[in-house]
């Protein structure tokens, strides 16, 4: 099956064994076993057509989408958020253990989308910190395991002892829980 070249620098010696730093290993764990959690109130039919067999999210270690917060390292919001939900949204991300990431779907979930109005939050970053956006109206999938190669992507190269996002722990006063 061969080394897993993401674990260098890593050093064989004559014994045939190989050594590496344990924050490699730890960033190489990580990268490699995202568990999403579906925060969906649209597109969510996108988000299945990336677990089904054509697209095949497990090829990248993120096929085990968990539905409980304390489960999950990433949570991927699909959809419309309005201020109603918007400190939902807001608890469900503070339960999730660290390190957490966050990828916005969708021209909705991004920038409110079509709907302008009083209701709705135009833009999640406005309540959580977000890694990945997604553009576009479905998204692709094609465009949605492209957000997962660069989720990997950015968690194989922070620190492990280090906050991966400086907002992590900011708390908007809007969305408060009292």
């Amino acid at each position: 099956m061969g080394i897993d070249q993401t674990l260098l620098p890593a050093t064989k010696d004559e014994t045939g064994i190989i050594t590496t730093r344990l924050d490699e290993v730890v960033k190489w764990g990580r990268k490699n076993s995202l568990w999403p959690l579906p925060f969906g109130t649209a597109c969510a039919l996108e988000f299945m057509g990336v677990e089904s067999s054509e697209f095949d999210m497990s090829r990248f270690g993120a096929e085990l989408v968990r539905f409980s917060p304390r489960q999950a390292d990433l949570i991927l919001v699909a959809g419309t958020i309005n201020y109603k939900l918007a400190p939902v949204l807001k608890r469900i991300y503070d339960q999730m253990a660290e390190p957490k990431y966050v990828i916005s779907m969708g021209a909705c979930a991004c920038s409110g989308g079509f709907y302008d109005n009083y209701a709705t939050v135009q833009g999640i970053d406005q309540i959580i910190p977000v890694d990945v956006f997604i553009p576009g109206c479905p998204p692709r999938p094609e465009a949605i395991l492209h957000a997962i190669l660069k989720m990997q992507e950015r968690i194989a190269t922070e620190p492990v002892t280090t906050q991966a996002h400086p907002r992590r722990h900011e708390v908007v006063e809007k969305f408060k829980d009292n």
